[in-house]
Parts: structure tokens; sequence; C-alpha cells
């Protein structure tokens, strides 16, 4: 057996070079570079491989400004790529590769591939405790990277150098794997990095991970054939499985053949175009006049590619107890949900098989088309007024969200993770492109949205990217802006300022509170509470003296100027929009509700009224069927 010596650090920069992913038969490098804060962790170990080798093996090294950035950045490159491509993320020791957990749960609750690699303390142990290290009084072996572990679709950590063998495929598994994808963790002891071994040369072959396409068993599609012949208003949910599997195609088909009606979820928005004559809008507690109507009287519901989420099912409200689900996912605990009829299989290949057999089977295309077609045009006109700018002085976020929509256009990929924003970008937004509305939703992670913008516009470069942040996201991770001036990236980042955090602010008033520490105010010493005015934050500043361009804006002249100034300008451009936290976008007939626990004591009567409100809410669950 021919061998080489190299350092564990080496090697393993070595494998990860010529790993690639197949789809369909093209095929693309699986880890797109490696992302890292240097510690003395990693410094010595990977640090010294990617220096030495990085650049002839075609690994990029990029340094983020903040460690949990860096996994962001991976997520959402992973997600622009439809899961085929990641990065690798390494950090030192202690609080640097403590930072990643975040970063993991997010990659992990998303289903979205992230390659970590964490630094930790010395397998030998002679020098224990070593700096950062975390001791544990009666666990000798537990290291902070356990905190990875519940995180985790994959975790080991590499004591000898000869576990890299088995542990390294076995990661490239999951990452490639539809079902099973999310963070992978290998934990790698500062002195095993160093350290020298024989390996043998078959390991830094190259390697081709087939992304499998798991067919429906026949006797199950002829199941779901005979509901859906037999429904009377069956509807479709397309979820991020629909993008991931690349079916929009054949779900665009498969609607117009068959006159079935499509909601969204969060991730599945955009499957397909706005305007498309089926396409009713995102569904749940975020749901729109059209998509809340029709999902409240669906008696067969074909669920492609979701986690059924409590946003997707209106906290289990959203759905007739009558109706009955068809689960159609990679992942079988997804494709149980609801009490689901399981079908654990790959979306475009059901979508194509379940065509043909109800087309042999003589289905009946949908009689409801007029009926759809009015429900789509009313709410057409509600969004077109939603995002008409009443106020040119006084913005609402709805209307500014409309015209960012109108000027970048329905195929510029927008971005946002937290905040108001998800509750009205899947209301209004007009997506025309499958990757063109990346908000991520799983996690709601604050501080995901910058991050996000430099990983997407990484994996596409040649596509217009807008972040969509608010002040209480920018001020937890605005670093990156640096990152990405630093790469010379184009990006146009929308800071919509409304004082605070004026989501979870609208929600808490909801539930009977009155405000209370959610809006970025001074403390008014009299009271000793943050009820004092608004914190003066110039953020047009801020952004301008990490190296962006900045605007300012209040105005609706002032905003479009901005816009349409950036969107032809280079580099990073920061754009401030001053709005009205009152101007809210509002829910919509059956949609809107979600469950959060009201006090079930209070002094309060908004609370106790509230409270009753609430209990009210709960006796339309959807318990067990």
């Amino acid at each position: 057996m021919k061998t080489v010596r190299m350092t564990v650090a080496q090697a393993l920069v070595h494998f990860l070079a010529r790993q690639y992913s197949e789809l369909d038969g093209e095929e693309r490098r699986l880890i797109a570079g490696v992302w890292g804060i240097m510690g003395h962790g990693n410094v010595a170990g990977l640090g010294q491989a990617l220096q030495e080798y990085g650049q002839e093996l075609n690994l990029p090294f990029y340094r983020p400004q903040n460690e949990q950035a860096q996994v962001h950045i991976a997520a959402a490159y992973a997600k622009h790529t439809n899961r085929l491509a990641t990065f690798a993320c390494t950090a030192s020791v202690g609080p640097g590769s403590s930072n990643m957990v975040t970063g993991a749960a997010l990659a992990t609750v998303n289903r979205l591939p992230v390659l970590l690699l964490p630094s930790d303390y010395f397998a030998s142990r002679i020098p224990d405790p070593v700096l950062q290290q975390l001791e544990h009084s009666s666990e000798h072996d537990l290291s902070i990277n356990d905190i990875f572990r519940p995180v985790s679709r994959f975790f080991t950590r590499i004591s000898r150098p000869e576990q890299l063998l088995h542990a390294l495929p076995e990661a490239m598994r999951v990452l490639s794997d539809p079902a099973e994808t999310g963070a992978v963790t290998i934990s790698l002891p500062e002195d095993v990095q160093a350290e020298a071994f024989d390996w043998p040369t078959a390991m830094f072959e190259k390697r081709v991970w087939r992304v499998r396409r798991p067919p429906a068993e026949a006797e199950l599609l002829a199941q779901v054939t005979d509901l859906l012949k037999n429904a009377q208003r069956p509807l479709i949910i397309a979820g991020g499985g629909v993008k991931y599997s690349q079916a929009t195609k054949e779900l665009d088909a498969f609607a117009k053949d068959f006159g079935i009606p499509v909601t969204e979820t969060q991730a599945g928005k955009g499957s397909l175009s706005w305007d498309h004559p089926l396409n009713m809008g995102t569904v749940g507690a975020l749901a729109g006049a059209a998509a809340s109507r029709i999902s409240s009287h669906a008696d067969v519901i074909l669920a492609i590619g979701t986690r059924l989420g409590d946003f997707t099912t209106g906290s289990k409200t959203t759905f007739s107890a009558q109706a009955k689900i068809i689960g159609i996912n990679v992942v079988a605990m997804d494709a149980h949900k609801l009490f689901a009829l399981p079908v654990v299989a790959d979306a475009k290949l059901t979508l194509t098989a379940l065509a043909e057999m109800l087309k042999a089977g003589g289905y009946q295309s949908s009689s409801r088309r007029s009926e759809l077609s009015q429900l789509k045009s009313d709410w057409d006109s509600t969004v077109d007024e939603i995002i008409r700018v009443k106020e040119p002085e006084n913005l609402g976020q709805g209307e500014v969200l409309g015209m960012v929509n109108e000027i970048m256009g329905g195929d510029a990929v927008m971005i946002n993770a937290a905040g108001s924003m998800p509750g009205e970008l899947p209301k209004i937004w007009r997506a025309s492109d499958p990757l063109a509305y990346h908000v991520e939703y799983g996690y709601s992670c604050m501080g995901y949205e910058i991050p996000a913008g430099i990983g997407v516009r990484l994996a596409e470069p040649e596509r217009q990217v807008v972040v969509m942040i608010g002040d209480g996201s920018y001020l937890m991770m605005n670093s990156e802006i640096v990152t990405a001036v630093a790469e010379g990236l184009d990006l146009i980042v929308v800071v919509v300022d409304n004082h605070g955090f004026q989501s979870i602010h609208g929600l808490q008033r909801s539930c009977g509170t009155p405000h209370f520490g959610l809006e970025l105010r001074h403390r008014d010493h009299k009271t000793g509470l943050l009820e004092g005015d608004y914190v003066p934050v110039d953020y047009a500043k801020h952004a301008e003296s990490m190296g962006a361009q900045a605007f300012y804006s209040k105005t609706e002249a002032e905003f479009r100027a901005a816009l349409q100034k950036a969107k032809t300008d280079k580099g990073v451009k920061v754009i401030v929009v001053e709005v009205d936290p009152e101007k809210r976008v509002g829910s919509y007939d059956f949609g809107g509700w979600w469950e959060v626990p009201i006090a079930e004591t209070s002094n309060l009567e908004s609370v106790k009224k509230a409270r009753e409100s609430y209990e009210e809410d709960k006796k339309k669950q959807v318990l067990f069927k």
C-alpha cells in the first residue's frame, strides 16, 4: 500500500479538496473553501496546512470577523447551491469554537450542510488544563466541544490520527445525504492536528458523493392517486424540499395540469413565480387572504418537502381536522407529521410519477380555476394597496419592502431572517425565481442576514443580492460588512430602523403586556425603566466607518434615490431607512394565529382579556386524528 507522510491537518486539507457532489450527472466541489479565525488551538495545525497547501489545492481560505458569522456564511452558501456545496469552518479552542454553536444549530434545524472543525484540548492531556479549556471534576474527557453534539447530525473527536480515515468519509456521507444533512462536527485536539501519520495515498483520490433521489413506492402512489381522485378541494404545500430537489418545473406542470392550488412555506417561497395562476401565496400563520381561505377548507393536502413547523400549520389550526395530509419528503420524520400518509421519497421523482398515474387513471382537472383566479386577483390587489406609499414623509415597513421589490426586481436575491420582516415578506414579496427568496426561518437567527449575503454572493456572483435587516439584528452582527469590503463583494444592505425589537414589541402588546424592554430607549432615571427617548444611533456613519458606501433616508424620494444608486454602484452599499414602527402589515381572514401562551394569572385586565382570547383560539387546534 502506497503511503504519504503528512500531519492530520495536512491530510484533512488534501482530503477536503478532492470531494465532489453529484446530482443528475452534474458534479461540483463539495467543500468550496475554508472559513476560519486562528488562535493557539489551530494556527499551527490547520492554519499551517492551509497556508502551505490551500492555494495549491484550490481550497481558498476566508477570514471572517466572528466565528458564528462564518457558519452562517457556509449555511447560506449551501442553501443557495441547493445543498450541493458548502464551506468548512475552523476556530480555536474554547470561546472561538463555542461561538460556532448557534450557527451549527441553524444549519441542522434548516437541514443545511456545514462542516465544522473546532479545535480541542490536548489529546495527550499533558498540558492540562490548556488555556481556555473547560474542566469538569468528574468527567476528565469532557470538552467544551461536546456542546456541538445535540446540534450536529454527525460528531466525532479525532484523538488518534488513524481515526480520520473513517471519520472523514462518514462526514462527507452525512453532508451529501438529503435526509441526514446538517451540521457535521469533527473536533480536532490541538496536538493531534500537528501529529504526522503515514496515510494511504488512496485516501486522497477524487471521490464523488452522489446525492440520492429515493423513488416513491408504487403502492403509496396508488393510495395518493385514489385520495386525489376523490378530493373536492385538494391543496399543495411547497416547502424547501421542492427547491433542493430542483422540482420547481415539475411542480409548475403538476399544478397546471390538474388545477390544484399551491401554497408555499417560508423555505418554499419562490418554488413558483408569484404570478403563476395557481400560486396562492404563503400558508399558515403568515398567510394572505387567498392562502388562508383555501387552506382552511382543503380536504386533501400534498405537503411536499416541508417540515410542517408551527408557522406553516398555524400551531395546528390552519387545516381542518378532516383534511387528509400526504407527506412527501426524503426525511421520514417529516413525512409522518400531522398523521400524514408518508411518502418517503424525492419530490421531483414523486411529482413526475404521480402525474403519470393521475393521467393514466383519468384524473379530472379541478373545476375551481375561476374561483382560484378570483382569490388570487383579489389578494394581488390587496398587496398592491399594502405596498402603495400613503405618506411619503412617514414610511411603513411594508411600503419599503414594496419599493425594494419594485426597483430590484423579482429575481434579485432578498435575504432576511428575523424581526417583523419575516412576517411581512411572505405576504408581499413577489419572487419570480426559486433562488430569489432567501429567508432563514427555521431558526430565525438574528445576525444571520449580512453573513448570508456574503454566502449567497460567493455562491452566485452574477446575481444582485439585497440584505434586508432590522436595526436590532444589525447591532448584533454588523462586523461582516468589513469581510464583504475586504473580499470586494457587491452587496446591498437595507437597514430598516424602527428603534428596536418591534416585532416582539408588537407580540408583547398583543399578549396584554404593556411595552417592556424591547425598544431601543434610554433609561428613565425617575422610573428606573427603559422608557426614555429613543437612543439615536447613526447606522449610516457606522457602516461608512467599516468601508461601506452609506445612505440615510426617511422619505420615499430619498429611499428610492439611494436604492437606484446602490443598484448600479460597486462595492458594499448600506441604505438606512427610518420607518414608523406602528405601520404594520396585518393578518388576513383565517390565518395569523401562532401559539404564544398567555399568563394564566395576572392583575392586568389586558392580560386577562388576552388569556381569554388565547383559550378560545386553542380550541381550534387539531390534537389527534
